[in-house]
């Protein structure tokens, strides 16, 4: 078993010797248990209230370097090419203190039948897929400081 209390950017890992693959919530959580890409028991003791980002590296006590990387998990993608409907959904989505991700006239949001329903009111359209989830951070949650490099640790490529 591994036991993990540092985390590293993954400018600072020299070398990977395991992976988790994490969902949105387990990478918001500071505590948890889980199992390496090997098998091998992982229990994580971090400090609250800044959650993994997809690329971190976590040390383990014994020196290991573990990667984190996104689970595939069940999303609702809304897509338009008007900038002002999309505008518009994600306004109304954020008073609602909605998780979402954002891209280029695409957000994704976990399933909800009544989220999905005001967004299509604004003219996007909705399809379910499983994808990786990566909410925008607070305003007060560190950010990755290499998206690009992120794009390239959990393997896919945005529409």
């Amino acid at each position: 078993m591994w036991k993990i209390h540092q985390r590293l950017s993954h400018e600072q890992a020299e070398l990977i010797h395991d992976e988790v693959v994490l969902d949105h919530l387990q990478r918001e959580r500071g505590r948890f248990k889980t199992v390496a890409t090997s098998g091998k028991e992982v229990r994580v003791f971090l400090e609250r209230g800044q959650p993994l980002l997809i690329g971190d590296v976590l040390r383990s006590h014994c020196g290991k370097n573990i990667a984190v990387i996104g689970a595939l998990e069940s999303v609702a993608t809304a897509s338009t090419d008007n900038w002002q409907q999309f505008s518009k959904a994600c306004y109304h989505l954020g008073n609602r203190h909605t998780k979402l991700q954002v891209g280029e006239c695409w957000l994704r949001i976990t399933p909800d039948h009544v989220l999905e329903e005001l967004v299509q009111k604004f003219g996007l359209s909705i399809r379910h897929e499983k994808a990786v989830f990566e909410p925008e951070p607070g305003a007060y949650v560190r950010r990755a400081a290499n998206h690009s490099q992120h794009e390239r640790v959990h393997g896919h490529h945005h529409h």
